[in-house]
């Protein structure tokens, strides 16, 4: 069984996961693939996403069709799934999906490579080889794993744990070696970038890696995801401003405006604060394009809730935004709060907002044409 195909579903964080396991594979001499849709591999090894209930259910989907084709076609021989779906329901899914031949955690990827090399040691760290699945031009550099925020809506910290740091030598070095594999961009994520640095350092640290890497790297852009907006870093704004090769481009994921809604979600912030942030990013980093997310449907979420988010994004005008509607997930504080509003209320007003999105991005995009 030499040759693998890794299917990485979820966010861009499995992603690095995903070509972490393939690096220390191809290294061994195993073929390996993404998303090989001619199932030609031996082994397959689903990564899966258990963040919400769209991202549970396409998980599972994905694994039963493997399961199908092991079953009838005797091809894949093996599967093997990993990630966070099989970090919370590894022993249900081993009950209803025999066909998975084994399940690993998040915190398992020593023993999922160990078992598959059919060795009794894991030598070397999992994050130093890595075998890239993005086009060339660009890659992603984690920079930590984990949270240890509360928002009330999210399951990360039950699945991933504590926020764990890499240290700041040791990203410059790999992202030297991703740009010297070809990388032009380096897009730097961690379920909250703007929290790096707590718990190695004791302070926050994100601008002081920025800089390192602007200087260091060699990348031509550096690109910043997966910002928090409470306690932003006034650090990393005066190193974004200082860079040309840090783009003027802030992934900041908001979820909503209300302040009763957002202390509901345990978020640190209210509406003014909010505000406050987004004028700042405005007034200092001229042309800046922010990305948000935004959720709606949150349990106790009101007509004037929904109003006042309609307004913001209205007011705001976001060069990039995305919403979800809200997922009652098992172990979160919001869990108790009951799931409040309708499947057919959060959908109407998932559609409302972005539909007064897309004709704001349209607005923006041909404004940047002329």
């Amino acid at each position: 069984m030499r040759m693998i195909n890794i299917v990485t579903l979820g966010c861009s964080k499995n992603t690095v996961d995903s070509e972490n396991i393939a690096g220390h594979l191809q290294k061994a001499g195993f073929v390996v693939k993404f998303d090989d849709v001619r199932n030609t591999a031996d082994v397959v090894i689903i990564n899966t996403c258990g963040f919400i209930g769209d991202a549970k259910e396409e998980s599972i989907s994905v694994i039963l069709e493997y399961a199908e084709l092991k079953k009838i076609k005797k091809n894949p021989k093996k599967i093997v799934v990993c990630g966070c779906l099989s970090q919370r329901y590894a022993e249900e899914l081993s009950a209803e999906i025999p066909e998975v031949d084994a399940f690993y955690g998040v915190n398992d990827w020593d023993k999922l490579i160990k078992d598959i090399l059919e060795q009794k040691t894991f030598d070397g760290s999992f994050t130093d080889q890595r075998m890239l699945s993005t086009p060339q031009h660009y890659a992603f550099l984690k920079i930590a794993e984990g949270c240890n925020r509360s928002c009330s809506y999210c399951a990360i910290p039950l699945i991933r744990g504590k926020f764990i740091s890499r240290p700041i030598d040791e990203l410059v070095d790999e992202a030297k070696t991703l740009v010297e594999q070809g990388a032009k961009e380096l897009l730097i994520i961690a379920q909250d970038t703007t929290y790096y640095g707590m718990d190695l350092y004791g302070k926050r640290r994100l601008g002081e890696l920025l800089e390192r890497l602007a200087t260091e790297s060699g990348a031509k852009w550096i690109r910043l995801h997966y910002t928090f907006p409470s306690s932003f870093p006034d650090d990393v704004v005066e190193v974004m401003k200082k860079y040309d090769c840090i783009c003027n481009y802030i992934d900041i994921p908001l979820q909503h405006i209300s302040t009763d809604i957002l202390h509901s979600m345990q978020r640190g912030i209210d509406r003014q604060g909010t505000m406050d942030l987004m004028a700042k990013f405005r007034a200092q980093l001229p042309d800046v394009a922010i990305r948000t997310t935004l959720i709606v449907g949150y349990p106790g979420e009101t007509d004037e809730d929904f109003n006042q988010l309609k307004d913001f994004v209205r007011d705001m005008r976001f060069e990039r935004l995305g919403v979800f509607q809200y997922s009652a997930e098992e172990g979160t504080p919001s869990y108790a709060l009951g799931d409040t509003v309708d499947d057919e209320e959060k959908q109407r007003r998932m559609d409302e907002i972005m539909a007064l999105q897309d004709a704001i991005s349209m607005e923006i995009n041909s404004n940047n044409l002329t």
